[in-house]
C-alpha cells in the first residue's frame, strides 16, 4: 500500500520493521518470482495499488483471469482482520479500496479490442510472430520497403497478403533496387499470415489502434489500472510475447526523456515473463536489453514476473534493481543450482542462510532487496508481504461487462473501422489494368499517346489517383505522416520511416473526422 505518511511504497514487514520502495527508484525495474502458488499474485496486486494511488498509471498481464477484481474494494474475512491486525494497517490507514480499471481482450471477448496497425508492429517483430527464416524475413522487409516508398499503408492482414503477393508477382520490376523476392518465400509468408489469422491476428491488426497516452489516465487522483485478459492469448506464446515487446518499444518510443523522477510515468508487469525470450534470436534479445537499460530515463518501470530467475537473461536481469522472491523448489540438481544462483544475487545478511530460507519461505513470504534511496541494494530481507485492498480473485461477466461498457475509453476503440489502405489501392489497380480499353488503331500516328508500362507502379498509381477521389483523412495523413516520419526515422522493431510516418499522421488526423 501506499504509505502517505513516508511518501513510500509499503509492501511488508520483516519482524517490526516496515519494508518499502522508494518511488524515486521505482522506474529502476524489478522482479516478483517465485514458484507456483507462493503468493506471486499477491505481491504485484500489492505493487500495482500502491503505484495508483500515488497517481502512476499500471499496466499488466492478466494470464489466469485472477487480477481482475481492482474495480472492487476487498471483503472483509476473519482472515482479513487477522493479517490486518498483524501488519498493524489500521494504524496506517488500510481501508478496502476499489482502483480504476480498464479492461482490454485482443479478442474482444473479455474487455475492449486492444489493436495495432501491421506497420506499427513492424518487420522485425512481425517475422518473430510469424516464424519466419532469415530470408523470409528479409523478403518481408522488401515487401515493408516497397510499400513504404510507395506511400501504401499497412494496416491489416489482408493489406500485408496483398502486398507480399503484389511484390512477388512484380519481382522484376523491383528486384534491381531491393533484391530478388522469390515465390517460395513470398509463399511461405502468407502461409503463415494465414495461420497467424487462425490465432485472432485478423482481430489484432487494425483499426481504431491504441495510443498509448490514452493510458496515462488518472482518475480522482489514481493512476488507472489497464488490464490486459491473456486466458486465451497465452494460448498463442509468440504472438503473446511479441505483442509485449511491441508495448514496450511504443513506450521507449513515445515518451520523452525525463531523466530521474520522483516517481514513475508509467510502471508495467509482465506475467510469465519467460515467453518474452524463449527462442527469440539474439539480436532481439539483444534490443530487449537495450530497451530495459534505457526506458527507465522515460519514467518507465518494468516488472517482471515469473517462477524463476533464470527465465530471465543475466542482461535484463542486472537492470532490475527491486527483487521480491518468494519460495523457489529445488528437487533436481539443475533446480538446487538455479536456486543458489538466485540466493547468490542478494545482498547477505548475516542473520539468515539466504539459500535455506528461499527455499523454505511460507506462502505469502519472500526475499526482498530494493534499491535504497542512494540506489544502492539493500540487505536482503525475510519479508511477510501485505494483503492487497482490492478484491482478490475474478470478477464475473456481468461485472466485467459492465466495467468495460462503461469506461472512458470504450466508445473510442469499440468501433472496428477499415480505412483506405494497401489492400484497397492494389484492388482498384488490378480492375483499372484489366478494364483499360486499347488504343485505336485509327487515331492519327502523331496523336497517339505513349504506350507506359501497365505493370509498372507510376502507371497504376496515377490510374487509381484518377479513378477514386480519396477522402480528405486519408490524403492528408498520407502527406502528415510522411513528413513526420522523415522527421523522426525509425522505431524499435520498425525500420522504415514513411509507413510508420502515415499511421502517426492518420491517427492523428482521425481524431477530427472520426467525430
Amino acid at each position: 500500500m501506499y504509505d502517505k505518511q513516508s511518501g513510500n511504497i509499503f509492501i511488508g514487514k520483516s519482524g517490526d520493521r516496515k519494508i518499502c520502495i522508494y518511488p524515486k527508484m521505482a522506474n529502476r525495474h524489478g522482479m516478483i518470482c517465485g514458484a507456483t502458488g507462493t503468493g506471486k499474485t499477491i505481491t504485484l496486486k500489492v505493487l500495482a495499488e500502491s503505484f495508483s494511488d500515488m497517481g502512476v498509471p499500471v499496466f499488466l498481464a492478466d494470464v489466469k483471469g485472477d487480477l481482475a477484481g481492482f474495480c472492487m474494494p476487498g471483503k472483509d474475512t476473519e482472515d482479513m482482520q487477522k493479517r490486518i491486525a498483524r501488519f498493524g494497517l489500521e494504524e496506517a490507514g488500510f481501508t478496502y479500496d476499489s482502483y480504476p480499471t480498464n479492461f482490454w481482450d485482443l479478442y474482444g471477448e473479455k474487455g475492449m479490442f486492444l489493436r495495432t496497425t501491421v506497420s506499427e508492429m513492424g518487420p522485425m517483430l512481425l517475422s518473430r510472430i510469424l516464424g519466419l527464416t532469415d530470408t523470409q524475413t528479409d523478403v518481408l522487409s522488401i515487401v515493408f520497403k516497397i510499400a513504404d516508398d510507395n506511400e501504401m499503408l499497412l494496416i491489416d492482414t489482408k493489406d500485408l497478403k496483398s502486398m507480399v503477393n503484389y511484390v512477388a508477382e512484380n519481382n522484376k520490376e523491383y528486384a534491381s533496387q531491393y533484391g530478388n523476392v522469390a515465390k517460395q518465400s513470398a509463399n511461405a509468408i502468407i502461409r503463415s499470415i494465414v495461420a497467424l489469422e487462425a490465432e485472432g491476428a485478423d482481430m489484432f491488426f487494425g483499426e481504431p489502434a491504441l495510443s498509448i497516452s490514452d493510458w496515462f489516465l488518472q482518475n480522482s487522483g489514481k493512476g488507472t489500472i489497464q488490464v490486459l485478459d491473456c486466458q486465451k492469448l497465452i494460448n498463442s506464446p509468440k504472438m503473446y510475447a511479441t505483442f509485449l515487446l511491441w508495448m514496450m518499444s511504443e513506450l521507449f518510443e513515445t515518451l520523452p526523456e525525463v531523466g530521474d523522477p520522483e516517481k514513475p510515468k508509467m510502471v508495467f508487469f509482465f506475467d510469465e515473463a519467460h515467453m518474452l525470450f524463449d527462442d527469440a534470436p539474439k539480436v532481439l534479445i539483444s534490443r530487449i536489453e537495450q530497451v530495459v537499460k534505457l526506458i527507465r530515463s522515460k519514467g518507465v518501470g518494468i516488472y517482471f514476473v515469473t517462477q524463476n530467475p533464470r527465465d530471465i537473461p543475466d542482461a535484463v536481469l542486472a537492470q532490475l534493481g527491486n527483487k521480491i522472491e518468494h519460495a523457489l523448489h529445488a528437487y533436481t540438481p539443475a533446480e538446487q543450482k538455479a536456486a543458489k544462483a538466485a540466493a547468490m544475487s542478494f545482498r547477505e545478511n548475516p542473520e539468515f542462510d539466504t539459500y535455506d530460507t528461499l527455499l523454505s519461505l511460507g506462502t505469502g513470504e519472500a526475499l526482498v532487496s530494493v534499491l535504497d534511496e542512494k540506489g544502492v541494494p539493500t540487505t536482503v530481507e525475510k519479508t511477510s508481504i501485505l494483503p492487497p485492498q482490492s478484491l482478490m480473485g475474478p470478477i464475473d461477466d456481468s461485472t466485467r461487462d459492465s466495467e468495460v461498457k462503461s469506461g472512458m475509453l470504450f466508445t473510442r476503440y469499440n468501433d472496428y473501422f477499415d480505412r483506405d489502405s494497401a489492400y484497397e489501392f492494389l484492388q482498384r489497380n488490378q480492375t483499372l489494368t484489366e478494364g483499360e480499353a486499347p488504343v485505336t488503331a485509327e487515331a492519327p500516328a502523331a496523336e497517339k499517346p505513349k504506350k507506359e508500362d501497365k505493370n509498372s507502379m507510376s502507371y497504376k498509381s496515377r490510374k487509381a489517383a484518377q479513378s477514386v477521389a480519396k477522402t480528405a483523412s486519408g490524403t492528408v495523413g498520407r502527406e502528415v505522416g510522411k513528413t513526420v516520419g522523415g522527421a523522426i526515422g525509425g522505431k524499435f522493431g520498425k525500420t522504415l520511416g514513411g509507413n510508420i510516418g502515415s499511421s502517426i499522421g492518420r491517427n492523428f488526423l482521425g481524431i477530427f473526422f472520426k467525430s
